[in-house]
């Protein structure tokens, strides 16, 4: 009180006073002298003082009596101005604390009986108050006398008075407690032992209490006395008190010094003992009245509920419970169970305002109602208070929803039907009063089946500002306008939840905070040293426990109730805002009982604001399950059912869309209003915020969204997220432009939800996963069986899930892409689509994130990245294979560089592909491969190269696109040339992980498996590509077979130096011939069917027409290539140990193509043969260069054929071709050249060459269309081989094999020509040209001669079988070969392009032959074999076929040759035989030569009609030259030659000399020529044999006797025909041919008789001359004779008989003849 201490306040104060007294002296001078005594005194006496001490004010203080007496004195005076001046002194004392004890009792005296007398009431107050408030003098009596003071004046007539005394009272009892809270801080510090209570036995002091403390007890008492209606201990004089007074005082001093009542045990006690049952007891009438039922039945009239008083004790009893709860924990529970009933439907609608407004006051202060659960409801047998609250809150509003107007007050909200009409009816009333007709604002309100209640705006958010708790001046009850308690009862449920879930989400973060802190401490072990740690520990964990315990249950209690009430009220708002406070609510709850881990509360909220947001009645299953396990707990809120309102359908709700429902049979459309969009955002708000509490609730949330979403129609979009689309069928979705301008906000917030998945703990994430892979589930078994557009929902949201969690794929990666997996095998096509479309994208955003560690450090998840990838092959959908190859694809564009362990898996989904899969599918794979192949080869892990060539290899099998076929083995060409170039570094690393695998193999105590084992691993590599290679070497298509076969030889020729000598082994055994053996196979069975066209419109080349013609290519091919690999690597074959046994499979090969019947094969073969036998044999001693080869240098000389392509390249290997030569020609002589086995090997090919010869020359057994006859090259080619092959055998070449020879050459030219083939073959008929073939063949018979002209004797006894075969041969010339019964035709006669068989023209051969037999014969005439063998005798037996068939031969130069022929050969055999004569070596030949000669010059053929005379001269002289043969070379050795033989020569030139003519006179003859050279030679001839002079021997004689005989008979026959033709002529002149004959006879015998005459006649016969005589008289028959040449002829023939006209002789004469 510095203020009123310092020197300057004391000095005013003592002027003031004084003044004071002057002036009350002054007053009273004349009324009241006494008064004016004691002023004038009282100022002396404060001088006095004033100058006495140097405390001037604790003076006054003490003699304050004395000084305040004259103002006493003045108040009694009654006079008013002096009373006023009085108490202005008194007050300004008062207020510089200069009142004693004493003083004030005075005072206060004085007051009393100015009140007694109505004085100057205000100023009484206002004293009263400044003598309480200044200090604390007054107490006990006189304090209770001056409240009592201030009581009485409150009820006094005046107003002011009145109410300015009713202040003074509340401020006098603040101030008396007031005192109470300064006296406890002044004695805070000294703790006394508090004294047990007794009773209130004395309830006029409380011994222990201290002053002012007592002074309070006894002022709280009274009031509570007074308010009951009882008298007071304490304030004595209390003449009246009104209740509502004495509630307002409680109310106060209760809640404005709480700490009074809670310190003090004395006052605890008044709480529980006085207060409690008091207001009990009051709130009975309330308790009992029923609205509408009669209050007789109790006499007193208070009994009705007096809203004055209720609303008062409503008042102190949210005080006590706000307050004491902690000291009235009972009383507490009967107070909120009595305003849990205020609220009933049968109270006064003021009673449940106050009521719920009470509550109100409750629900924002959380910490009490945690108190309330921890006190009731947690207890076994008390009421559950915090329970019934909430319920009744709930039970409450819906009955503001059952208008009590229908009379049906207890109806519940499920009973519609009757309800409605009335319903309606007083919703239209209430409309209009409210003004809600015409274009009046729409009020926000809450409408449900038909009541429409307004929402007030009653309060600010979180407090609790009542309006009727604070109507302390009405006395009436008040109208509560419509919709207040609503809006009161929905303020208090978002209070409520706002507050509970504040307050336990701020303990429970606390909670784990601290938690989090002590964790460290929790990981000791338990028998740790610092038990203290774990102590305290253990004590959180228990408190938190505890904590744990009252959330869970005040959670448990509420939830029901809150979200019964919430759910109604979401249904029944109208308005914006109170739908977003509602939801927020419920989102809240939902959320702090996810956090609490209460599934069933969690799930029930969610349910709610899921139902919320789907339009009413929406089917959908998870959410009426779960409603209806709600639904079937119903609960009971005193005897009222409260039960879980489904939505009504009737909401008055701006409709923003319309929509497909998402079901299996959409039965119409549905409807979304704003409200559902709402709650939609909401639950969007939900799980973003809230995610990592959902749980198995993630079921419900996305259940509903994917439903939303469908029913907007929004659509999944790269990456997953949704973007409004158009529903793709039935009446499309149609939005509002409010909706439309959300859905992108919508959209987004969709995204963001997943993208929050980020944030959620494992467990959270996968309860998401789980959630989303069900609905999935879901939407596939709706799509199932209709391809209906599916819901994606799910799909795209896994995708999008997926890809904001790549940081820890790992967790989520398995159930994510197992059920993706399944999605992407459904049957509705959208749907697999999208499985797809996320998988691979899931996939590719894998690869592509960087990871920690990164993805080259870490393998595993690499391959289980990539692993979905590879399980996409089991799909067998195209589309879905499509999007795995697009996938595979851009990784490998993107990431191929780092694939590494993966490789095998990606290269997995390339070869997965079959050919069935359509060609689009192999394109995209195969672009793949080709990527792979041009780009990623050196990046991949050698061990992969092998899949590659696999999977090149299955593309190039695929049949649906030839040209990939073509490309991929291209790219097999491609990759071995890859092989070739890195061909260390490949063979490094494979070696080092065959090592690795090998160490493993050898740990499990199994046996490596790989194919091609023994070989080192880069060759296996090598074996592989050649494998399948081999594999498409017999491709159904010919293209195919074609590029393989090629890319394979090429390969193995340009490559295969590079393979380890072992190795060929493999290639030869496994490779090249396990081929051979598939293509024989193949082309041995192929179809002869004609393939029409080649696919699209190609044509066919007639040589390709059928799959057979198209193998044969194959065949051909395959061993071309197999025979020029033999030819030029033999020099690495050679040394393998088993070369003659694969040359024995090789010859096969060669043998059964040549003899399959089609001509290219077999054609073919032979050159294979060919080839294989032009094999230059390794370098021989003799030829040994002088220094092995250096490394690189190719080596020409010793591979013959091999080209130069092949061995140029420079091999880095260290076995390279030039090492391996150097070793061939190192010291020791090379293991090949052993000469036996080389002999083996020809001889090997000798008779492969004759079993191809033999059967293929050999004639079919049967003819017809069909039959396969081989073609002329090919013969061509097989007896071209004999040559070069026979180089090598002719050592061991034997007669056997001699005569197997000779078979197959007459076989082979004996084949007929097909007429198609003749043009080509023949040119012309009539051209004497040798076709190949038969070149061949005279080539190979020449080949054998001149080696047997070189060879031993042993060799020339084949050369009789050589001559045998020659002349067979010419026999040809007359009659052509039969090929079996095979029916040949002249080619005049053939028409080309019928299948006929054409004989060739053997002429030209024959006669070549000929001249090559008579050559021959010219160098071997003399050879003894040729003597023995009777080889003339068969020359001159086989030209006597074309010499006796002289016209009739096919061709005129036959007969000529074969008569030059003739003489040639006699003219050398002839001696020969006459050599021989003796040994009778020719015996044989001469009867043959004489029929010989005899057939041609008197040949029964006649020459053609068109025969010049020219030409008849030509053959004329031939004849002549036989006959001079006979004359030069027979006749004069006549001795040597046998008899038989002479006579039939001589017979022959008696028949030629003279030339008959036949008898017969037709035409035809008429103009035959007469062989007159010829007679005359054959004459002459005869006649010098007849008289040769110089005989030798008798056998000479015996030729000219027998010649002369002949001679003679012969004219003499000729001479009688004349005659006899002449006379039967008559005049007709003779044919000139026989006057011709005639002519000559005659000339003949006139030769004749002159030579007889020249000789001697010792020479000549009397028998001859005999003869010759009697031609006269014949001679002399012919003068009749017409013809003047016959005369002249006859003439000299006559003239030399003249000297035979000799006498007769005597015997004559004498008659003695």
């Amino acid at each position: 009180m510095s203020g009123t201490s310092s020197p300057e306040a004391v000095k005013k104060l003592l002027e003031n006073m004084q003044g004071d007294l002057r002036g009350l002296s002054l007053e009273c001078r004349k009324k009241f002298p006494p008064v004016k005594e004691a002023a004038e005194s009282g100022i002396i006496k404060v001088k006095t003082i004033a100058a006495r001490n140097t405390d001037i004010l604790a003076a006054l203080k003490e003699n304050s009596s004395e000084v305040v007496q004259p103002f006493l004195m003045g108040c009694g005076t009654k006079e008013p101005k002096i009373t006023q001046l009085c108490l202005a002194a008194i007050q300004r004392l008062m207020s510089h604390e200069v009142v004693s004890e004493a003083a004030a009792g005075n005072i206060i005296n004085m007051l009393w009986q100015l009140m007694e007398n109505s004085l100057e009431e205000l100023k009484l107050l206002q004293t009263v108050l400044v003598l309480l408030t200044t200090n604390t003098v007054v107490h006990d009596e006189a304090l209770s006398k001056a409240i009592v003071l201030c009581f009485r004046l409150h009820f006094t007539k005046d107003n002011i008075t009145n109410n300015t005394a009713a202040a003074t009272v509340r401020q006098v009892v603040t101030v008396v407690f007031e005192r109470v809270v300064a006296e406890d801080e002044r004695y805070k510090d000294t703790i006394d032992q508090p004294v047990a209570v007794q009773g209130n036995s004395n309830r006029r002091s409380v011994s222990t209490l201290k002053p002012c403390a007592k002074d309070a007890y006894m002022l709280f008492q009274d009031l509570c006395q007074l308010v009951n209606a009882d008298a007071p201990y304490w304030l004595v004089g209390m003449t009246e008190m009104t209740r509502t007074f004495g509630l307002e005082l409680l109310e106060s001093v209760l809640n404005d010094f709480p700490q009074v009542f809670l310190q003090h045990q004395e006052f605890s006690f008044l709480l529980k003992e006085r207060v409690c049952p008091l207001v009990i007891k009051l709130f009975s009438p309330n308790i009992k009245f029923r609205q509408g039922s009669s209050t007789s039945s109790s006499p007193a009239p208070v009994e009705k509920p007096y809203f004055p008083i209720c609303m008062r004790l409503l008042r102190v009893v949210s005080v006590l419970i706000k307050q004491f709860y902690s000291l009235l924990v009972t009383e507490c529970e009967i107070f909120l169970s009595l305003l849990v009933k205020f609220l009933d439907a049968d109270k006064p609608q003021w009673l449940r305002a106050v009521a719920v407004e009470s509550i109100h006051r409750l629900c924002v202060q959380p910490q009490l109602l945690r108190s309330f659960c921890q006190s009731y409801d947690m207890k076994q047998h008390s009421t559950k208070v915090f329970r019934d609250i909430v319920n009744a809150l709930g039970s409450f509003i819906q009955s503001l929803f059952l208008v009590p107007s229908t009379g049906n007050a207890s109806a519940t909200p499920n009973q519609t039907g009757s309800n409605a009409s009335g319903n309606t009816g007083s919703a239209q009333t209430n409309q209009g009063v409210l003004g809600m007709g015409g274009g009046a604002t729409v009020l926000p309100a809450f409408e449900y089946r038909g009541t429409w209640i307004p929402i007030l705006n009653v309060t600010v958010q979180g407090s609790a500002k009542a309006t009727y708790l604070e109507m302390l001046d009405k006395v009436e009850p008040p109208t509560i306008p419509e919709g207040y308690a609503m809006s009161v009862a929905f303020h208090c449920l978002l209070d409520l939840v706002r507050g509970i879930t504040t307050m336990i989400e701020g303990e429970l973060g606390e909670a784990e905070t601290v938690s989090q802190t002590t964790t460290d401490t929790t990981s000791l072990p338990a028998q740790s040293s610092e038990q203290q740690d774990l102590q305290s520990v253990s004590d959180q964990s228990e408190k938190e426990l505890v904590s744990r315990a009252v959330w869970e249950e005040m959670v448990n209690a509420c939830w029901c109730g809150l979200l019964a009430a919430l759910s109604l009220l979401l249904d029944a708002s109208t308005d914006e805002a109170a739908t977003e406070n509602i939801l927020k609510a419920e989102l809240t709850m939902a959320a702090l009982c996810g956090r609490l881990g209460l599934v069933t509360s969690r799930d029930a909220f969610i349910t709610a604001i899921c139902k919320g947001s789907l339009p009413p009645h929406y089917a959908l299953t998870v959410l009426n399950s779960t409603t209806a396990a709600l639904s079937s707990k119903s609960y009971s809120i005193q005897g009222q059912n409260v039960q879980m309102i489904s939505p009504s359908s009737e909401s008055h709700q701006q409709v923003v869309a319309v929509g497909q429902p998402l079901a299996l049979q959409p039965q119409g459309t549905v409807m979304l209003t704003s409200k559902n969009i709402q709650c939609m955002r909401t639950l969007l708000n939900l799980a973003h915020c809230h995610g990592a509490v959902l749980g198995t609730s993630w079921q419900l949330v996305l259940a509903t969204l994917q439903h939303l979403v469908w029913i907007l129609g929004l659509k999944p979009g790269v990456g997953g997220a949704l973007k409004p689309g158009r529903a793709v069928e039935g009446p499309s979705t149609v939005l509002t432009t409010a909706v439309m301008t959300d859905l992108p906000v919508i959209s987004n917030i969709l995204s963001r939800l997943f993208e929050s998945s980020q944030y959620l703990d494992d467990v959270s994430l996968h309860h998401l996963i789980n959630a989303l892979c069900s609905l999935s589930l879901e939407a596939m078994d709706m799509a199932y069986g209709n391809n209906k557009e599916p819901s994606l929902f799910a799909v795209a949201k896994l995708l999008e899930t997926g890809l904001v969690n790549m940081h820890r794929i790992e967790i989520l990666w398995r159930p994510l892409t197992g059920h993706l997996l399944e999605v992407c095998q459904h049957p509705n096509s959208r749907m697999r689509e999208w499985g797809a479309e996320a998988l691979t994208s899931l996939i590719k955003a894998g690869l592509t994130f960087s990871h920690d560690p990164p993805l080259s450090q870490n393998q595993r998840l690499q391959l289980l990245l990539l692993n979905p990838l590879k399980e996409l092959s089991n799909i067998s959908h195209p589309d879905i294979r499509i999007k795995q190859l697009e996938c595979v694809l851009q990784i490998l564009q993107s990431q191929g560089d780092s694939l590494g362990p993966g490789w095998p898996l990606v290269l997995g989904v390339m070869g997965a592909i079959r050919s069935d899969q359509g060609e689009s599918l192999i394109r995209t794979a195969f672009q793949c491969l080709q990527l792979v192949v041009t780009d990623f080869l050196p990046t991949m892990p050698c061990t992969c190269l092998q899949i590659v060539v696999e999977v090149a290899g299955s593309f190039g099998l695929h049949n649906q696109e030839l040209n990939i076929s073509l490309t991929s083995i291209g790219l097999l060409w491609n990759i071995s040339d890859y092989f070739f170039q890195r061909g260390e570094i490949i063979e490094k690393e494979l070696n080092k992980e065959e090592a690795v695998l090998q160490k493993q193999a050898e740990e499990k105590g199994v046996m490596l498996n790989r194919p091609f084992h023994p070989a080192p691993p880069f060759d296996c590599l090598w074996l592989c590509l050649y494998a399948k290679l081999g594999e498409l070497c017999v491709d159904p298509r010919p293209a195919v077979r074609k590029s393989a076969g090629q890319t394979l030889f090429s390969t193995i020729g340009a490559h295969g130096t590079l393979l380890q000598h072992s190795t060929w082994h493999t290639v030869i055994w496994k490779v090249l011939f396990h081929l051979l053996d598939r293509v024989r196979e193949s082309s041995t069975t192929a179809d002869k069917e004609k393939i029409e066209s080649g696919g699209g419109n190609i044509l066919i080349h007639h040589s390709r027409d059928t799959a057979e013609k198209q193998w044969a290519e194959t065949w051909v091919l395959t061993l071309a290539g197999v025979a020029r690999i033999f030819n030029t690597r033999r020099y690495l074959l050679q040394p393998l140990g088993d070369f003659s046994q694969a040359w024995d499979v090789l010859l096969d090969h060669i043998q059964s193509a040549a003899l399959s019947k089609n001509n290219e094969v077999s054609l073919a073969a032979l050159k294979s043969f060919q080839e294989i036998l032009q094999i230059v044999s390794p370098v021989r001693e003799s030829e040994k260069p002088d220094t092995p080869p250096a490394i690189n240098v190719s080596v020409p000389v010793v591979v013959g054929t091999t080209t130069a392509t092949s061995l140029g390249r420079s091999f880095m290997r260290t076995d390279s071709i030039g090492e391996r030569l150097g070793r061939y020609n190192g010291s020791e002589p090379p293991v090949i050249t052993d000469e036996i086995e080389d002999l083996n090997l020809w001889w090997a090919a000798w008779n492969s060459w004759y079993r191809i010869g033999s059967e293929s020359t050999r004639p079919p057994i049967t003819c017809d269309k069909l039959t396969f006859i081989p073609s002329q090259p090919f013969l061509t080619a097989l007896i071209q081989i004999f040559p070069a092959l026979y180089q090598h055998i002719k050592t061991g070449f034997s007669m056997d094999d001699l005569q197997k020879l000779g078979v197959i050459l007459h076989g082979a030219v004996s084949v007929p020509i097909s007429s198609d083939a003749s043009p080509f073959i023949l040119p012309s008929y009539t051209e004497a040209v040798l076709t190949s073939l038969q070149e061949a063949v005279l080539t190979a018979l020449d080949v054998l001669q001149k080696a047997i002209c070189v060879g031993s004797e042993s060799m020339q006894i084949m050369y009789p079988a050589i001559f045998d075969q020659l002349l067979a041969f010419v026999e040809f010339s007359c009659k052509p070969p039969q090929y079996g019964q095979l029916e040949t035709k002249h080619i005049a006669n053939a028409k080309y392009n019928q299948a006929e068989w054409v004989a060739l023209n053997y002429v030209p051969f024959a006669e070549r032959s000929l001249e090559v037999v008579v050559d021959l014969y010219q160098k071997t005439a003399c050879h003894k074999a040729v003597v023995t063998e009777k080889v003339l005798q068969n020359i001159i037996k086989t030209l006597r076929i074309p010499l006796s068939l002289k016209y009739s031969c096919p061709s005129e130069s036959t007969w000529k040759l074969a008569v030059s022929s003739l003489l040639k050969v006699l003219s050398i055999g002839l001696p020969v035989a006459r050599q021989h004569a003796s040994s009778g070596k020719f015996d044989s030949m001469w009867p043959e030569l004489a029929n010989t000669f005899e057939d041609f010059l008197f040949t029964k053929s006649t020459p053609p009609d068109n025969l010049s005379i020219q030409e008849f001269q030509k053959n004329e002289s031939i004849d002549v030259e036989v006959v001079q043969l006979i004359s030069t070379e027979i006749l004069p050795y006549a001795n040597f030659i046998p008899k038989e033989f002479v006579g039939q020569i001589m017979t022959m030139l008696n028949k030629g000399s003279i030339h008959s003519q036949s008898s017969s006179f037709t035409e035809a003859e008429i103009d035959i020529r007469m062989r007159e050279e010829f007679s005359k030679v054959c004459f002459e001839t005869l006649l010098q044999f007849s008289f040769s002079n110089k005989v030798t021997s008798p056998q000479e004689g015996y030729i000219s006797r027998m010649a002369l005989s002949v001679l003679l008979k012969r004219s003499q026959d000729v001479l009688h025909r004349y005659i006899e033709d002449e006379r039967l002529s008559g005049k007709c002149p003779l044919p000139r041919q026989q006057v011709t004959e005639i002519i000559f006879v005659l000339k003949a015998v006139s030769t004749l008789i002159d030579s007889l005459k020249k000789t001697q006649p010792e020479n000549v016969d009397a028998n001859t001359w005999a003869q010759v005589i009697a031609l006269y008289p014949t001679l002399v028959e012919c003068i009749t004779c017409s013809s003047s040449e016959v005369c002249s002829a006859l003439k000299e023939a006559l003239v030399p008989f003249k000297d035979f006209m000799h006498p007769p002789a005597s015997k004559v004469q004498n008659g003695e003849s």
